[in-house]
């Protein structure tokens, strides 16, 4: 395939701007469409440069001379357009999650293996400093049995966004994927899930103000793991909190700081910036289409992780813990 690369993106929110940002300083790549819901913000991305604003994601994953489509948008119709692009033929990028519901996900991963076309799943989370610190320090902690993963998130003016509507966002741990995949990669198959999943929601309309999810994971290893996830306004402090027991020790990431405990005291662990991720994960791209050097995951890790949030939506449902199928 001929350089530059010829990109479509479906979105205008932070995910999108950041693509932006990184195409624009990759020779290999060159954005040529957009399309978004936002019309204003759609006209400031086309403003940027020469771009095509297009009126609708489906017109946009259609165009011939386009290669490479990144699905930046509302959680609820990312498998569509990724199912959508990859049977037009286009390699695909989707910021997780692929899809809501595990069958979509599926589908369109098995559709993409038999077309011979990238579709990579972005987590961010995987290349970050945080969860590789956590892969370099593990072995000194010993034999892991418990892991705890907290984020809350205070926001007081949450307006009727879509990241509060219960479909477009999602079921909680589906639409914030990142926070099953982290513990999948780190501690492998999950045997059984049991969850809780309150939301306060606004009377006669599908929009939330506040959401508070909590999972219970076990391990075929035998580690278990607490998942808290919340936001919205009934939170007035924030908290992100990763703690991992070991046999001979225990690490704690509080927000960017971390440190390892055991019998011989404390130690600081080293933990980078966030910055710079989204640029890193569209390199790795473009490194993957130009040269096949290997991406670090592959959407079957993904589709895991998808299928563990959903064990837990069900859980939620029924109030009974969900066991799941080896892989």
């Amino acid at each position: 395939m001929n350089l530059p690369f010829r990109v479509g993106i479906v979105g205008t929110g932070y995910a999108a701007g950041k693509r932006v940002e990184a195409i624009r300083s990759d020779s290999r790549a060159k954005l040529l469409a957009v399309t978004g819901s936002n019309r204003q913000k759609l006209s400031e991305f086309c403003q940027l440069g020469k771009i095509t604003a297009v009126d609708s994601w489906s017109k946009l994953v259609n165009i011939d001379e386009l290669d490479l489509i990144f699905v930046c948008t509302v959680n609820q119709t990312c498998g569509a357009i990724a199912l959508a692009a990859v049977e037009a033929g286009k390699h695909v990028v989707v910021e997780y999650p692929l899809a809501l519901e595990t069958e979509m996900a599926a589908k369109i991963v098995n559709l993409a293996a038999r077309k011979q076309q990238l579709l990579h799943v972005e987590h961010i989370e995987i290349i970050g400093g945080l969860h590789q610190t956590l892969r370099q320090y593990l072995p000194q902690i010993g034999q892991v049995f418990h892991a705890r993963y907290s984020t809350i998130n205070p926001q007081q003016d949450v307006g009727q966004s879509w990241k509060y509507h219960h479909q477009m966002f999602g079921f909680p741990l589906a639409a914030a994927l990142s926070r099953v995949h982290r513990l999948t990669d780190l501690f492998g198959e999950v045997d059984s899930v049991i969850c809780k999943n309150r939301s306060w929601d606004i009377p006669n309309t599908n929009y939330f103000t506040a959401c508070f999810c909590q999972v219970k994971l076990n391990f075929s290893s035998g580690v278990t793991a607490d998942i808290i996830y919340g936001k919205g306004n009934v939170f007035y402090q924030s908290d992100r909190l990763f703690e991992i027991y070991g046999e001979r020790g225990k690490i704690i990431v509080e927000g960017q700081r971390g440190k390892l405990v055991s019998q011989q005291g404390e130690i600081e662990l080293p933990i980078a910036s966030r910055r710079g991720l989204f640029a890193l994960d569209t390199a790795m791209v473009l490194d993957y289409l130009c040269d096949r050097q290997p991406l670090y995951i592959q959407p079957e890790a993904s589709l895991y992780a998808l299928r563990v949030a959903n064990a837990a939506r069900e859980s939620a449902l029924i109030g009974k813990s969900i066991y799941l199928d080896r892989v």
